[in-house]
């Protein structure tokens, strides 16, 4: 399928043949960069509250954002990790997003400023994920969240992040997950794919990017067959249903599907849903790609579902 006129535009709008490659930047300068990618999730919506909060972490204090739809009490939770390759963006990236995913779930949603890499290199991000998932879990009553109706989110690396701490709480006795999201997920450290072939550039995430960001990400290579780096590579039974999420046009695509088909061999409840004609990461430009806001739906639509039971 072509690309939607939508992605066209907006690649077209942000292609500059001037601009350095992502693997020319340090990380601070692509995180500058970055910044500015809330205003395509368009005008926040407005919810009951907003709350900042800090919580233990195993190197220090984590910052969260905690966001309720209502005042109702109990609700059900949603903790959130944001994309950008372990390396780039945070809470106030993805703080239109989380809104949308506040409001259409009818949840509270906690989103987690894990440490980011090079500085905090692998496993720190998913330690950190860990922990604040455990956080609200035993702090729910405290919270005001239901401690039996916790779900796990996120895109891209935060989908891969997902992936992990819904095998680490398995492994680790708890907490008890209901769902999981995965919206164009990372899975496997492995540039073989055939996504990876038909979309290594031209259409917003390359194989150039995700290089650099493994690059910053694991300290050697030989980290990447570790299932806490490579959660395709992990064991994928007992898990909570999921949604797995991919774009046509991402080179993440197929690990996205091996990820969904791994999880239904294992037993896993998943529903699997490719998008034709948009490129990696809708959720982070819902405001100006009509498909964007679909895949918010769908996953708004799934979680009420998950939370119902």
């Amino acid at each position: 399928m072509p690309l939607d006129p939508a992605v066209a535009a907006l690649l077209e709008q942000m292609n500059d043949p001037n601009a350095p490659a992502m693997s020319e930047l340090t990380p601070n300068e692509a995180r500058a960069g970055f910044a500015q990618l809330a205003v395509l999730q368009g005008e926040p919506e407005s919810v009951a509250s907003v709350e900042d909060r800090r919580v233990p972490g195993p190197a220090g204090e984590i910052p969260v954002r905690i966001y309720k739809p209502s005042n109702a009490a109990n609700l059900p939770v949603l903790v959130y990790f944001h994309g950008g390759g372990w390396v780039l963006m945070d809470v106030e990236t993805h703080d239109p997003l989380c809104r949308a995913l506040a409001n259409a779930a009818g949840c509270a949603v906690v989103s987690v400023d894990y440490r980011l890499a090079p500085e905090a290199k692998y496993p720190a991000a998913s330690d950190d994920c860990y922990a604040a998932t455990k956080w609200v879990a035993d702090n729910a009553a405290a919270l005001g969240v239901d401690a039996g109706r916790i779900a796990l989110g996120g895109d891209s690396a935060g989908g891969h992040l997902t992936a992990v701490v819904a095998q680490m709480a398995r492994d680790r006795g708890g907490p008890a997950l209901v769902f999981q999201v995965l919206h164009c997920p990372v899975t496997n450290f492995d540039y073989s794919t055939g996504s990876y072939r038909d979309n290594a550039e031209g259409y917003m995430l390359t194989r150039d990017s995700m290089e650099w960001f493994w690059n910053h990400y694991l300290v050697s290579p030989d980290q990447g067959a570790e299932a806490a780096a490579s959660p395709l590579r992990g064991d994928t039974s007992n898990l909570p249903p999921a949604l797995v999420q991919t774009a046509e046009f991402d080179p993440l695509r197929d690990e996205g599907k091996a990820y969904a088909d791994k999880l239904k061999a294992s037993g896993v409840p998943v529903t699997y849903h490719n998008y034709e004609g948009v490129t990696h990461d809708p959720f982070l430009f819902f405001g100006v790609v009509a498909q964007g806001r679909q895949n918010i739906d769908e996953a708004a639509e799934h979680l009420r579902r998950a939370f119902a039971k």
